[in-house]
C-alpha cells in the first residue's frame, strides 16, 4: 500500500522535453493537446533507397543550450537531447543544486534510460576505421555511444553523487525510469531523482532493419497521417526521437523548499511476456499483469483511473493486444476510461516513449485536459474502447497511468495521481 510518510511519498516538481512537436515541455504539451503532427520526410540523412522515408524528427534543435560547443561535438544526439530536457526540468523545478552541500548531493539520483544509445557514433567510427585506419578513430567514440552516458553527463553537470542508473529496456525504458526513481525515494536512498528517457537513433540501418521487419509505416506520401493507433488502416509505427525528463522528489523535500508539486507518483509494476523478440503475447497476459500489479502496488482500484496514456504504437498486433489487456485489467471500467496515444503525433521514440507519456499524464492531471489520439478515422472493430479520437477532451483527471510495452516482452506501467496532503 502507498505510504503516508511525506519523506517517502514521491512527487513530480519539474518537467523538460525535446520532441518532434516542441523543444520544451510546454511546447510539447500544447502541440499534443492541439493534435499537431511531428511526422515528416527524413532530413537527418538521405533516405534514398529505403522503403521508409518518413520519421518524427526533432527540429531546430541546438545542443549548446545545455552544453558548450566543444562538448556537443564529442557527444551523441541522444545525450544532447537528454541534457537539454534535464536542464529544462531542473530549472522548472526551481532546485538550485549549486547551493547543495556534499551530503545533500549524495541524496540526488539520476535515472535516464534509452533504447539505442549513440548508434550514429558506431556508424561513424566504423566509417573512419575503414577509410582512414585505427589511428583516426576518435577516443571519445566509446563515451559518446555508451547508453549510460546521458545519465552520467547530467550527474556531472549538477555535481550529484547519488546513484546514476541507465536501463536499456527497449520501448519500456522510459516508464521504467519512473519506477526506478520512485523506488530510490521510497527506499530512503534518495530525496531527489532526475528521471526520464532519451533516444536519438534515427540512422539508416535502423530504418532498413525495422522496415524489413514490417514494423514501420510506409505512408511516405502522407506522413502526418502515418501514425494512426487503433485505426483499422494502421500499417506500422513511425520512428521518432527526443527526450523527456521529470524531477521527482520526496514530498517532504519538495514541501520544505516550497516547490510547485505537479502530482504524485504512486508506484508502478513490471512483467515479462516470455513469448517473442518483437511480437506481444497475443492474449495480452503480460501487459494485463503489469497494469494490475501497478494498480495493486499503488493502492488504487481500476475504476479510480481516469486516463490511460496508451503504448498505442500504430502496429496491427500491439494495438489489438493492448486493447485486450486493458479490458482484462479494468473489466467493465475499460469502456469508461479515457485512453489516448501520444505516438499518433510524436511517433514512437523507443527509449523516450514512456517519458513523454509521463509528461502527458502529469499535464493531464495539472490542466484537466486529455490529449487526443490523432488520425483515428476508421476505428478497428477489435479496438472498441474510448481512445479520445482526434480532439482533446476537457475533463478533470485525478489518476492516470502510463503503459510501456517493449520488444522482447518487457512491460512497465506507472501510476500518477493528483497530490493531496
Amino acid at each position: 500500500m502507498p505510504t503516508t510518510d511525506p519523506a517517502r511519498r514521491v512527487v513530480a516538481t519539474g518537467l523538460g522535453a525535446v520532441t518532434p512537436i516542441g523543444n520544451t515541455a510546454e511546447a510539447y504539451w500544447q502541440g499534443l493537446i492541439s493534435g499537431v503532427s511531428g511526422v515528416g520526410p527524413i532530413t537527418l540523412f538521405d533516405p534514398v533507397g529505403l522503403d521508409v522515408r518518413i520519421a518524427a524528427e526533432v527540429k531546430d534543435f541546438d545542443p549548446t543550450i545545455a552544453m558548450d560547443r566543444k562538448m556537443a561535438r564529442r557527444m551523441s544526439r541522444f545525450i544532447h537531447l537528454a541534457m537539454a530536457a534535464a536542464t529544462e526540468a531542473v530549472n522548472n523545478s526551481g532546485i538550485d543544486f549549486a547551493s547543495y552541500t556534499p551530503e545533500q548531493l549524495d541524496r540526488v539520483a539520476v535515472v535516464i534510460n534509452t533504447g539505442g544509445g549513440g548508434l550514429e557514433q558506431v556508424l561513424e567510427g566504423t566509417r573512419v576505421l575503414a577509410e582512414k585506419g585505427p589511428g583516426q578513430v576518435s577516443p571519445f567514440a566509446i563515451p559518446a555511444l555508451s547508453g549510460s552516458m546521458s545519465a552520467c553527463q547530467i550527474s556531472m553537470k549538477y555535481g550529484t553523487t547519488g546513484p546514476v542508473i541507465t536501463q536499456v529496456a527497449a520501448c519500456a525504458s522510459g516508464v521504467i525510469s519512473f519506477i526506478d526513481g520512485w523506488r530510490l525515494i521510497q527506499s530512503g536512498e534518495a530525496d531527489v531523482c532526475i528521471v526520464g528517457g532519451t533516444e536519438g537513433a534515427l540512422v539508416p540501418i535502423a530504418f532498413a532493419a525495422l522496415g524489413n521487419m514490417g514494423a514501420l509505416s510506409r505512408r511516405n506520401d502522407d506522413p502526418t497521417h502515418a501514425s494512426r493507433p487503433f485505426d483499422r488502416d494502421r500499417d506500422g509505427f513511425v520512428f521518432g526521437e527526443g527526450s523527456a525528463v521529470v524531477v521527482l522528489e520526496s514530498a517532504e523535500h519538495a514541501m520544505a523548499r516550497g516547490a510547485n508539486i505537479l502530482c504524485e507518483l504512486l508506484g508502478g509494476g513490471m512483467t515479462a511476456d516470455a513469448f517473442h523478440i518483437s511480437a506481444p503475447e497475443p492474449t495480452g497476459r503480460g501487459a494485463t499483469g503489469a497494469m494490475t500489479k501497478a494498480m495493486r502496488i499503488s493502492g488504487i482500484a481500476p475504476d479510480e483511473v481516469d486516463y490511460i496514456v496508451a503504448h498505442g504504437t500504430s502496429t496491427p498486433l500491439n494495438d489489438v493486444t493492448e486493447t485486450r489487456a486493458i479490458k482484462a485489467a479494468f473489466g467493465a471500467h475499460a469502456y469508461k476510461v479515457a485512453i489516448s496515444s501520444p505516438k499518433s503525433m510524436v511517433g514512437h521514440m523507443l527509449g523516450a516513449a514512456g517519458s513523454v507519456s509521463g509528461l502527458a499524464a502529469i499535464c493531464s492531471i495539472r490542466d484537466g485536459i486529455i490529449p487526443p489520439t490523432a488520425n483515428l478515422q476508421n476505428p478497428d472493430p477489435e479496438c472498441d474502447l474510448d481512445y479520445v479520437p482526434n480532439a482533446k477532451r476537457v475533463k478533470r483527471v485525478d489518476t492516470a497511468i502510463i503503459n510501456g510495452f517493449g520488444f522482447g516482452g518487457q512491460n512497465a506501467v506507472a501510476v500518477f495521481r493528483r497530490f493531496e496532503i
